[in-house]
């Protein structure tokens, strides 16, 4: 099936605000033959974004940022997650573009290469939010300290930790954020030519 085996019969924008959240009415064709009935849903819409892992292969240590996450706030460790670095796609922006940009804001790193990982649906029952997520070559030697733009209300502390200790903290629930999940695995994957590829 595809976006033919749709009709919106009513699009609403029901808020509008840093975010923009919209009321669908639709229909669409049914796996056994026919349409369904309609259907009124909600859709958060928050743009796409993108997010990195930034990576040392020399070094086999990942940089990884802690913050404040108003959606964490009742999630049983709190609302300061362990994550990857990430951002919201501007209408004039590759991906790519923003994977750079942000990997200097919030983290004070410097890519020196990127490699592709997935584009996934981060909550497609209630958003249409899609994710651009990279593993990005670092020097993660003087990797540390607070970053990011006060006038986005951006507190981000740096970690650096050895790709192993990393994946144990995914492993015991320490991080919990979906991108940087998928990052890791990809990455335990991946090391090996990861590595070989950018000659280590």
């Amino acid at each position: 099936m595809n976006e033919t085996d749709v009709e919106i019969l009513e699009r609403v924008v029901c808020y509008q605000g840093y975010f923009r959240i919209e009321r669908y009415r639709v229909r669409h064709r049914l796996f056994g033959g026919g349409w369904s009935g309609v259907i009124s849903r909600e859709l958060f819409e928050r743009g796409h974004a993108a997010a990195v892992l930034p990576y040392d292969p020399v070094l086999d240590r990942v940089v990884l940022i802690e913050q404040f996450r108003v959606g964490a706030l009742s999630a049983p460790g709190g609302p300061w997650l362990m994550e990857i670095v990430a951002g919201v796609i501007d209408a004039d922006e590759t991906g790519q573009q923003v994977a750079y940009r942000e990997a200097q804001e919030e983290a004070n790193c410097t890519l020196q290469a990127l490699l592709p990982v997935c584009e996934y649906l981060a909550s497609p029952g209630g958003t249409s939010e899609r994710i651009s997520l990279f593993c990005g070559k670092v020097d993660a030697s003087q990797a540390g300290g607070i970053y990011g733009l006060p006038e986005e209300g951006e507190d981000i502390r740096v970690l650096t930790m050895p790709f192993d200790e990393a994946f144990a903290c995914m492993r015991e629930g320490k991080i919990n954020s979906a991108s940087a999940i998928i990052a890791l695995q990809w990455l335990a994957m991946n090391r090996e030519s990861v590595r070989k590829q950018w000659g280590e």
